[in-house]
C-alpha cells in the first residue's frame, strides 16, 4: 500500500503538466485518479485493450454489494490497484481493484435530520485523493479526510455556516494544490450558496467565497466581488430566504492557470418576482465563476442564465480542454448546463467563444455575438400566470457527466428535450414567510410528458390559460425526447444520436481512445457503443438501474470497466415502471467487467404489489375542510419524498399499516424514525397540521383499497403510471 500512496502524490504532481487537448495527453491511463478520469474532467480513457473488435466478449469480473438501496451517482477512482468510491450519505469503500476484496469501509455519523433538506435524495458524487488522504463530504455537510491505507479519520471539519438552514453536501470535493474545495446544496430551501477551501494537511479553512450577496442592511459584503453582484439585486430582495446559488457540483481546478472554476446553482425562491422584485441579473446565480485557487478572489465570471427563475443551474460537470476556435488553439471550458445550450468558454478570460442550442428553448431567442441571451420574459414569467417553459427544471443536461474525446473532437452526452408547466400564487398574494430548513420554491411544476393527462385535473381557470399558450403545440407535437448524442462542441450539432429508454433515463458517459462509448441505462443494461456512429456493440443485462458514469482502469495488464448501480437522485420517489429498480428493487452494487468475464447474477424480481390495507376510521371531528388542508400541507412538505407511488424508495403513505397509523404523529413530529432517515417536523407542523395530513391520507387510503380490490378481482395489475410533480431531477 505504501507504493499506492506514493503513486497518488506523484499523479497529482504530474497532473499540472498534462496536456489538455488535441495532441495532448488528455484522458486517464492505467489509473483513474479523479472522478472525471483526468484533472480536466474529460471522462475519457487512453486505454485501448478493450476495443470495437473484442468488446463483445465483456463479462463480469467481480461485483461488490454496497448494502444500500438509495442512490449511486459517484464514479470510482483507482490508483495503483486500489479502488475508492463513495456511496449515499458519504459512505466510502476501498476495494482491491482486481478482485473486489474490501480493504476498508467508512460510514460517517450523519445527522439524519439533513434528509429534510434534500431535494434530490442522499446522493454523493465521489471522493478526492491527495497526500495519502481520501476526502469525502457527508450529507450533513461534514468534510472528512481519511487515511487511504486504513480508512481512519485524519481530520474532519464542518462546512456548514448555519445549521438553522437547509444546507446539505452531495458533490465530490476538488483538490487544488494543497487545498481541497467543496460546495453545498439546498437552493430550493433557505440557503445562501458558497464554496470553501480547506488545507489538505489539517482541514483548516483557507478561504470562503459566497455566491450571493447578503442583506446590505447588515453591513459590508465579505468580498468586493459581492459589491459588484449586489448592484444586480433588488435592495429589498428576500435576503431572509437566502437567494440560493449553491455549488452542489461542477468544481474544477485548472493547474495551468491556478484557477478554480465553479458552476453556481439556481435562485431561491425560483421566481425573480419573489426573490428580487425589481429584477436584475442576480449575480452570481447560474454562472461560471473563475476563482484564484490560492486566495478565492474572482478572476472572471460569465452568467449563463441572467435572472434565473426556472431552476437553470450551472452546476453541471465541466470539461477543460484545448481546442482550435476560429483558427487559434485556445484553452476552453465545455459546459452544458440545464438551460439548453452548450457553451465553449475561454478559460483565461471567460469570453464565450460559442453558444449553441441543444434542445427547444423559449426562455431566450438565443445568444448574441457577445454571449448575451435575448430574453423573452412574456413567455416565461410564470408569476404572472401559468407558463410552459422549455427546457424543464430537470434540465437539458444535469449532474450525469458527459465525456469528451479530444482526438475525435466529440462531446458525448445524454440530452433531454422536455419542458414543464410552471405556476405560482396569483399576483398580489401576500408574501410567504421563510420556512426554515424546508422547501421555499413556492412554485408548482408539471413535466410536459404528463401535462396533457394532468390538465383536466387542474382548476378550470388555470387549464384554460394553459391551453391557450403557444408552447402547448410543442407539447402536443413532441412532449419530450431523450437521447444520447455525439456532439460537435463548436456547432452543437449531433454527429449521431440514439434514444434512451425514457425521460427519466439519464446516464453518465465514458469514452475511450479505442473508439468506445460506455454507459448504463435505468432499465438495467450496461451499453457499449461505437463512438463513431453510436451503433450498439454489447449490451449486458445487470438487473440494476445505472445512472452513474462508468470508468476504466488497468491492473497487472488487465483492463477493467467499472460502474456504480443504483437508482435515485432528483425525482427519487418516482421509480418508473420501465426501470430495473421497479422490477427488481434497488440493491446498490459496484459492477466491474473485463474481457471473457462471466454473466451478471440477476436479482430476484419483486413480487406483484399487494392491495392496500384497510385504513382506520377517521378521528372524531374530521371535516372536509380539514382533509383539504391536509392535502395542501402534504404537497407542500411531504410529496417531494413521498410520491405515494408503488415501489418508491420513500413509503407510499396511502398504504400505512395499523401500527404506523397509530404512531403517525410521533413519526412526523417527534422523529420516531429519524435514525432511518425520516426527519422530524415539530418546528413547522403543529399537532393540528399533522392530524390534517393524517386525515387526508386516511381519506385517500380507503378509495385506493376499493379500487385495487376491484382490479385484483378482475385479474388486472394494480400498478399504473401516474404524474411526477417535483422540483428537481
Amino acid at each position: 500500500m505504501k507504493k499506492s500512496l506514493l503513486a497518488i502524490a506523484g499523479l497529482l504532481a504530474l497532473a499540472s503538466c498534462a496536456g489538455s487537448g488535441p495532441g495532448g495527453d488528455s484522458g486517464a491511463g492505467d489509473d483513474w485518479p479523479y472522478t472525471g478520469g483526468d484533472v480536466w474532467g474529460s471522462h475519457h480513457s487512453r486505454l485501448t485493450d478493450i476495443d470495437k473488435g473484442n468488446a463483445g466478449r465483456l463479462g463480469l469480473a467481480w461485483s461488490y454489494d454496497l448494502n444500500t438501496n438509495r442512490v449511486q451517482e459517484a464514479t470510482p477512482v483507482v490508483v495503483d490497484g486500489v479502488m475508492y468510491s463513495s456511496g449515499n450519505l458519504g459512505r466510502v469503500y476501498a476495494l482491491d481493484a482486481a478482485s473486489g476484496q474490501p480493504l476498508w469501509t467508512f460510514e460517517p455519523e450523519v445527522d439524519m435530520q439533513a434528509n429534510r433538506s434534500t431535494c434530490c435524495d442522499q446522493a454523493n458524487r465521489g471522493v478526492a485523493l491527495a497526500n495519502g488522504k481520501v476526502m469525502v463530504g457527508a450529507l450533513d455537510g461534514m468534510l472528512y479526510a481519511l487515511d487511504a491505507k486504513t480508512g481512519k479519520i485524519l481530520w474532519k471539519t464542518d462546512t456548514v455556516v448555519d445549521h438553522s438552514r437547509g444546507y446539505t453536501s452531495t458533490g465530490a470535493p476538488e483538490v487544488a494544490g494543497d487545498l481541497v474545495i467543496i460546495g453545498n446544496a439546498g437552493a430550493e430551501y433557505d440557503v445562501r450558496g458558497y464554496v470553501t477551501a480547506y488545507r489538505i494537511a489539517d482541514g483548516t479553512q483557507a478561504w470562503c467565497f459566497f455566491t450571493v450577496p447578503h442583506d446590505p442592511a447588515k453591513g459590508p459584503q465579505e468580498d468586493k466581488a459581492l459589491d459588484v453582484a449586489l448592484k444586480t439585486w433588488d435592495a429589498n430582495s428576500r435576503w431572509d430566504i437566502g437567494g440560493g446559488g449553491t455549488v452542489w457540483d461542477a468544481i474544477n481546478y485548472d493547474p495551468k492557470f491556478g484557477t478554480v472554476y465553479i458552476g453556481v446553482g439556481n435562485g431561491g425562491p425560483y421566481s425573480i418576482a419573489t426573490r428580487s422584485p425589481k429584477g436584475g441579473a442576480n449575480l452570481y446565480l447560474s454562472s461560471i465563476v473563475a476563482l484564484d485557487a490560492k486566495s478565492g478572489a474572482v478572476k472572471w465570471h460569465y452568467q449563463e442564465t441572467p435572472g434565473d427563475s426556472w431552476d437553470f443551474t450551472a452546476t453541471q460537470p465541466m470539461v477543460l480542454t484545448d481546442m482550435e476556435v476560429d483558427g487559434k488553439v485556445r484553452p476552453v471550458i465545455l459546459h452544458s448546463p440545464k438551460n439548453g445550450y452548450l457553451f465553449v468558454l475561454d478559460r483565461e478570460t471567460g469570453k464565450p467563444l460559442r453558444v449553441n442550442p441543444l434542445v427547444r428553448t423559449n426562455w431566450t431567442k438565443g445568444f448574441d455575438k457577445d454571449g448575451v441571451p435575448q430574453m423573452t420574459p412574456d413567455r416565461t414569467d410564470f408569476w404572472n400566470g401559468p407558463r410552459i417553459i422549455f427546457p424543464s427544471s430537470a434540465g437539458a443536461r444535469n449532474w450525469y457527466p458527459a465525456a469528451y474525446d479530444a482526438e475525435r473532437k466529440s462531446y458525448y452526452a445524454s440530452v433531454l428535450d422536455m419542458g414543464n408547466l410552471m405556476f405560482t400564487v396569483p399576483p398580489g398574494t401576500p408574501a410567504e414567510a421563510r420556512r426554515p430548513r424546508a422547501l421555499n420554491v413556492q412554485t408548482t411544476l408539471i413535466f410536459t410528458p404528463q401535462l396533457q393527462a394532468v390538465l383536466p385535473t387542474l382548476p378550470p381557470a388555470i387549464r384554460e390559460q394553459v391551453e391557450k399558450l403557444p408552447e402547448m403545440q410543442w407539447v402536443k407535437n413532441k412532449p419530450y425526447s431523450s437521447e444520447l448524442r455525439a456532439i460537435d462542441p463548436l456547432t452543437g450539432k449531433a454527429r449521431w444520436a440514439v434514444p434512451t429508454e425514457g425521460w427519466q433515463d439519464r446516464m453518465g458517459m465514458l469514452s475511450t481512445a479505442s473508439g468506445l462509448i460506455v454507459h448504463g441505462t435505468i432499465g438495467g443494461k450496461l451499453m457499449v457503443r461505437d463512438a463513431d456512429n453510436g451503433k450498439l456493440i454489447k449490451a449486458i443485462d445487470t438487473g440494476a438501474s445505472i445512472m452513474a458514469a462508468p470508468m476504466t482502469y488497468r491492473v497487472k495488464g488487465v483492463q477493467y470497466i467499472a460502474v456504480a448501480a443504483g437508482f435515485g437522485g432528483g425525482g427519487w420517489g418516482y421509480v418508473p415502471r420501465y426501470s430495473a429498480a421497479y422490477r427488481n428493487g434497488n440493491a446498490n452494487r459496484i459492477l466491474v467487467f473485463k474481457l471473457d468475464g462471466g454473466p451478471v447474477p440477476q436479482p430476484t424480481a419483486l413480487p406483484p404489489p399487494e392491495v392496500a390495507s384497510a385504513p382506520p376510521a377517521q378521528k372524531a371531528g374530521v371535516t372536509p375542510a380539514m382533509i383539504a388542508k391536509g392535502q395542501g400541507l402534504f404537497f407542500q412538505n411531504c410529496a417531494i419524498c413521498h410520491s405515494n407511488q408503488l415501489r418508491s424508495t420513500a413509503p407510499d403513505l396511502r398504504r400505512m399499516q395499523p401500527g404506523t397509523h397509530d404512531m403517525f404523529n410521533q413519526i412526523v413530529r417527534d422523529g420516531l424514525l429519524l435514525p432511518g432517515g425520516m426527519p422530524r417536523w415539530d418546528d413547522l407542523l403543529s399537532v393540528e397540521d399533522a392530524d390534517a395530513i393524517h386525515a387526508w391520507l386516511i381519506a385517500e387510503q380507503g378509495p385506493l383499497r376499493e379500487r385495487e380490490l376491484k382490479l385484483k378481482a378482475a385479474g388486472k395489475p394494480l400498478d399504473a403510471p401516474s404524474a411526477a410533480i417535483m422540483s428537481n431531477f
